[in-house]
Order: C-alpha cells, then sequence, then structure tokens
C-alpha cells in the first residue's frame, strides 16, 4: 500500500508542479502588442522634393537667377584680370609710388569682387529658401501627418547626406504615399 500511496503522491506533486509552473509562466507579464506597423520608417526627401508640384519652377528661376549671378562675378573676374594685366605692362615704367597706387587700386578691386562674390552668395542660399522652403514645409507637414497617423516614432531620410541606413524593409518606405499625398494622386499604403 504505501507503493500505491506514493505513486499517487508522486502524481500529485507532479499535477502540483506543472500547475505552480503554468501559474508563474501565466504570472510573468507579457509585453505590450506592438503599435500599429513599425515604430521606424523613412523617405527619400530627394526624391519627394523633386516630385513635388511646383519643383520644377523653383529649380528652373533658381538656376535662371543663378546664372545671372555668375554672370556678374565673371564680369568682375574679368575687369580684374584686365587690371591686372595692365598692371604686369605698366609696372616696369611706373615710379614707385605710382605702382604702389595701383597696387592698392588692384587690393581693392580683388575685396570689391570678393565682397560681392560673398553677397551673391548670401543672395543665392536666401532666394533658394524663398523659392524651395514652401516646398520643404509642405512635405514636412505631410509626413509629420503621416507619423503621427501610424504612431511612428521615427522617419529617417534615406536621402540625407552622412545617412548610414544600408538596407530596410520596403513596407517601411513612406516615399510614395507622401508623394500621393502631396500629388492629389491616390496610391501608396
Amino acid at each position: 500500500m504505501t507503493m500505491h500511496l506514493e505513486r499517487k503522491m508522486a502524481r500529485w506533486g507532479l499535477a502540483a508542479l506543472a500547475l505552480v509552473a503554468v501559474v508563474g509562466v501565466a504570472a510573468i507579464p507579457t509585453p505590450p502588442e506592438p503599435a500599429q506597423g513599425s515604430p521606424f520608417a523613412y523617405v527619400s526627401s530627394e526624391i519627394v522634393l523633386r516630385q513635388t508640384p511646383g519643383f520644377t519652377q523653383a529649380e528652373s528661376t533658381f538656376t535662371a537667377e543663378m546664372a545671372g549671378y555668375r554672370a556678374e562675378v565673371q564680369v568682375l573676374q574679368q575687369d580684374l584680370d584686365s587690371a591686372v594685366n595692365a598692371f604686369n605692362q605698366q609696372s616696369i615704367v611706373l615710379s614707385p609710388t605710382a605702382r604702389q597706387e595701383k597696387s592698392d587700386e588692384l587690393r581693392g578691386l580683388q575685396q570689391q569682387l570678393e565682397q560681392r562674390t560673398a553677397d551673391l552668395q548670401n543672395l543665392a542660399v536666401q532666394r533658394q529658401q524663398e523659392l524651395i522652403g514652401p516646398l520643404e514645409d509642405r512635405i514636412q507637414s505631410v509626413i509629420d501627418g503621416l507619423r503621427a497617423e501610424r504612431n511612428i516614432s521615427i522617419v529617417f531620410d534615406v536621402s540625407a547626406p552622412g545617412n548610414n541606413i544600408i538596407s530596410a524593409d520596403p513596407v517601411l518606405d513612406l516615399t510614395s504615399v507622401v508623394l500621393s499625398r502631396l500629388t492629389g494622386r491616390s496610391g501608396g499604403q
């Protein structure tokens, strides 16, 4: 009889141990369900910007204005080069005082050229921001809206300089969705 009792106790012991194990596993909290989709996504801002309505016109305007800036700088550079060549040809016959005066004039022309070049570069940056800035703001607004809608924590720009993303799941690419919202075309996710 003791053997029979020992078997029964062993079975109950195993059953109790199994019950404790199941209850113990059930007591471990399960991680929360992930938010809909991934906490990460990406876009190619270069592709989006180039295909945004209004970009082609803005780029064309900027390119034309830059050509004007370049032409102005070239004229100033040619004037300076001509003055330097004239000075080099005449410097032998000039008195030391006249040579110094001409040299000072050349330095002044060089400074004017450098200042005008810097002014035009600043003007180009400002003009580019005026033309492209509103488009970038619209793009950012669409991306922010998608990020909030889809409960995405971070949206990466795969076309940004220094981007270290070398491979990503195409499901995470919001580029076509952003484009469809910007252009009013249906499509995307």
